[in-house]
Protein backbone atom coordinates (compact mmCIF):
# COMPACT_ATOMS: atom_id res chain seq x y z
CA UNK A 1 0.00 0.00 0.00
CA UNK A 2 1.12 3.44 -0.64
CA UNK A 3 0.08 6.45 0.98
CA UNK A 4 0.50 9.86 -0.90
CA UNK A 5 0.53 12.06 1.93
CA UNK A 6 1.04 16.07 0.57
CA UNK A 7 1.90 18.84 2.44
CA UNK A 8 0.77 21.70 2.04
CA UNK A 9 2.14 24.48 3.27
CA UNK A 10 -0.29 26.74 5.07
CA UNK A 11 -0.45 30.15 4.20
CA UNK A 12 -0.56 32.94 7.23
CA UNK A 13 -3.87 34.18 7.60
CA UNK A 14 -3.89 37.93 7.15
CA UNK A 15 -6.58 38.33 9.49
CA UNK A 16 -5.38 39.29 12.97
CA UNK A 17 -2.00 40.01 11.81
CA UNK A 18 -0.92 44.00 12.60
CA UNK A 19 1.06 45.86 9.65
CA UNK A 20 2.79 49.11 9.57
CA UNK A 21 -0.80 50.48 8.44
CA UNK A 22 -2.24 49.78 11.49
CA UNK A 23 0.48 51.09 13.59
CA UNK A 24 0.77 54.10 11.88
CA UNK A 25 -3.13 54.61 12.52
CA UNK A 26 -2.89 53.74 16.00
CA UNK A 27 -0.16 56.69 16.58
CA UNK A 28 -1.84 59.13 14.98
CA UNK A 29 -5.53 58.51 16.67
CA UNK A 30 -3.71 58.49 20.00
CA UNK A 31 -1.72 61.64 19.43
CA UNK A 32 -5.23 63.55 17.86
CA UNK A 33 -6.85 61.85 21.23
CA UNK A 34 -4.21 63.85 23.26
CA UNK A 35 -4.44 66.68 21.37
CA UNK A 36 -8.40 67.49 21.65
CA UNK A 37 -8.36 66.65 25.11
CA UNK A 38 -5.94 69.14 25.46
CA UNK A 39 -7.75 71.54 23.23
CA UNK A 40 -11.04 71.21 25.81
CA UNK A 41 -9.08 71.89 28.61
CA UNK A 42 -7.66 74.80 27.26
CA UNK A 43 -10.64 75.98 26.65
CA UNK A 44 -12.38 75.71 29.54
CA UNK A 45 -9.71 77.35 31.45
CA UNK A 46 -9.58 80.33 28.94
CA UNK A 47 -13.46 80.27 29.95
CA UNK A 48 -13.25 80.28 33.28
CA UNK A 49 -10.21 83.24 33.25
CA UNK A 50 -9.11 85.12 30.91
CA UNK A 51 -5.88 86.15 32.38
CA UNK A 52 -6.37 89.43 33.14
CA UNK A 53 -5.08 89.79 36.90
CA UNK A 54 -6.70 94.04 37.34
CA UNK A 55 -10.07 95.13 35.44
CA UNK A 56 -7.95 98.60 35.43
CA UNK A 57 -4.26 97.97 34.62
CA UNK A 58 -3.24 100.99 33.67
CA UNK A 59 -4.67 102.74 36.77
CA UNK A 60 -3.12 99.49 39.32
CA UNK A 61 0.50 100.93 37.26
CA UNK A 62 -0.11 104.07 38.62
CA UNK A 63 -1.18 103.35 42.10
CA UNK A 64 2.35 100.92 41.69
CA UNK A 65 4.30 103.74 41.31
CA UNK A 66 2.84 105.72 43.76
CA UNK A 67 3.67 102.86 46.25
CA UNK A 68 6.91 102.83 44.87
CA UNK A 69 7.48 106.50 45.72
CA UNK A 70 6.26 106.30 49.14
CA UNK A 71 8.62 103.90 49.86
CA UNK A 72 11.32 106.18 48.91
CA UNK A 73 10.12 109.02 50.72
CA UNK A 74 9.83 105.73 53.86
CA UNK A 75 13.65 104.74 53.05
CA UNK A 76 14.42 108.97 52.99
CA UNK A 77 13.15 109.30 56.91
CA UNK A 78 14.91 106.53 58.01
CA UNK A 79 12.20 105.28 60.58
CA UNK A 80 12.51 101.75 61.55
CA UNK A 81 9.74 99.26 63.33
CA UNK A 82 9.80 96.49 64.67
CA UNK A 83 6.48 94.24 66.30
CA UNK A 84 6.11 91.88 69.24
CA UNK A 85 3.25 90.16 70.26
CA UNK A 86 3.53 88.74 73.85
CA UNK A 87 1.03 86.32 74.46
CA UNK A 88 -0.61 86.48 71.70
CA UNK A 89 -3.21 89.01 73.11
CA UNK A 90 -0.96 92.03 71.93
CA UNK A 91 0.59 93.87 68.86
CA UNK A 92 3.04 96.12 70.00
CA UNK A 93 5.09 98.07 67.50
CA UNK A 94 8.23 100.23 68.54
CA UNK A 95 9.18 102.98 65.89
CA UNK A 96 12.54 104.60 66.41
CA UNK A 97 14.24 107.08 63.67
CA UNK A 98 17.39 107.41 61.77
CA UNK A 99 19.46 107.86 65.07
CA UNK A 100 17.83 104.98 67.26
CA UNK A 101 15.51 107.58 69.10
CA UNK A 102 12.13 106.95 70.34
CA UNK A 103 8.97 108.09 67.98
CA UNK A 104 6.59 109.32 70.23
CA UNK A 105 3.51 111.44 69.09
CA UNK A 106 2.35 108.84 66.30
CA UNK A 107 -0.92 108.24 65.14
CA UNK A 108 -0.89 104.79 64.60
CA UNK A 109 -3.53 102.75 62.43
CA UNK A 110 -3.56 98.99 61.47
CA UNK A 111 -5.21 95.94 60.26
CA UNK A 112 -5.18 92.08 60.67
CA UNK A 113 -5.78 90.10 58.15
CA UNK A 114 -5.54 86.58 57.42
CA UNK A 115 -3.28 85.42 54.56
CA UNK A 116 -5.34 83.24 52.45
CA UNK A 117 -8.81 84.68 53.26
CA UNK A 118 -10.60 87.44 53.80
CA UNK A 119 -12.70 86.47 57.11
CA UNK A 120 -11.43 87.58 60.43
CA UNK A 121 -10.20 90.98 59.67
CA UNK A 122 -9.41 93.00 63.05
CA UNK A 123 -8.58 96.29 63.15
CA UNK A 124 -6.27 97.79 65.82
CA UNK A 125 -6.47 100.46 67.78
CA UNK A 126 -3.33 101.17 68.98
CA UNK A 127 -2.65 103.83 72.08
CA UNK A 128 1.12 105.09 73.06
CA UNK A 129 2.90 103.36 75.71
CA UNK A 130 5.94 105.73 76.09
CA UNK A 131 9.20 105.17 74.28
CA UNK A 132 7.97 104.91 70.90
CA UNK A 133 5.99 101.92 71.62
CA UNK A 134 2.64 101.43 70.63
CA UNK A 135 -0.14 98.73 71.73
CA UNK A 136 -3.53 97.06 70.47
CA UNK A 137 -5.37 94.21 71.43
CA UNK A 138 -5.74 91.33 69.13
CA UNK A 139 -7.07 87.87 69.04
CA UNK A 140 -3.82 86.31 67.35
CA UNK A 141 -3.62 82.80 66.94
CA UNK A 142 -1.60 81.27 63.72
CA UNK A 143 -1.11 83.74 60.64
CA UNK A 144 -1.88 86.96 60.23
CA UNK A 145 -0.66 90.13 58.28
CA UNK A 146 -0.06 93.25 59.51
CA UNK A 147 -0.46 96.66 57.57
CA UNK A 148 0.07 99.59 60.29
CA UNK A 149 0.75 103.08 59.27
CA UNK A 150 2.19 105.97 61.73
CA UNK A 151 1.98 109.42 60.75
CA UNK A 152 3.22 112.74 62.02
CA UNK A 153 2.11 115.73 61.30
CA UNK A 154 4.01 115.51 57.96
CA UNK A 155 5.50 112.24 57.36
CA UNK A 156 3.72 108.82 57.20
CA UNK A 157 5.65 105.10 57.46
CA UNK A 158 3.80 102.06 56.67
CA UNK A 159 4.85 99.00 57.91
CA UNK A 160 3.61 95.14 56.95
CA UNK A 161 4.53 92.17 58.52
CA UNK A 162 3.49 88.90 58.85
CA UNK A 163 2.92 87.51 62.20
CA UNK A 164 2.57 83.73 63.61
CA UNK A 165 1.22 82.47 66.58
CA UNK A 166 0.88 78.77 67.45
CA UNK A 167 -2.33 77.81 68.20
CA UNK A 168 -2.97 78.02 72.15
Amino acid sequence: MTSATSSIAKVPSEKGRITGWHVLIGVVLFFATVIAVDIVFMVQAYRTFSGEVASNPYEAGLAFNRTLAQRQKEAALGWTASVETPAGKTVVVTVVDRANKPMDGLSLTGVLERPATETGRQTLNFRSLGGGRYAATAQLDGAWDLRATARNAKDMFEIETRLVEPAR
